[in-house]
């Protein structure tokens, strides 16, 4: 495999990942915050309503949690492509 066919099979794979990771983030922030928020409203989660809870703090936690999660993957995708530091 050529250096170019290489990075283009890196870079196809990380979009591939960042796309995933933004697929989660939308459905937690927009389905759980807004679209399913009636369905969640009957459920408590310390108190307060879950909808309320995802639209609130949820989407910020699953937010830094998939930053994580991110790094973590990247770092795996960067060793396996030998382009690490």
């Amino acid at each position: 495999m050529s250096q170019q066919e290489k990075m283009k099979a890196y870079w196809r794979r990380n979009v591939k990942i960042l796309l995933s990771l933004l697929a989660v983030w939308f459905t937690v922030s927009f389905g759980c915050g807004i679209l399913l928020v009636d369905v969640l409203n009957k459920i408590q989660l310390g108190g307060f309503k879950l909808g309320f809870w995802f639209a609130q703090q949820g989407a910020i936690y699953v937010f830094v949690i998939l930053i994580f999660v991110y790094v973590w993957l990247l770092n795996k995708l960067d060793r396996e492509f030998d382009v690490h530091e």
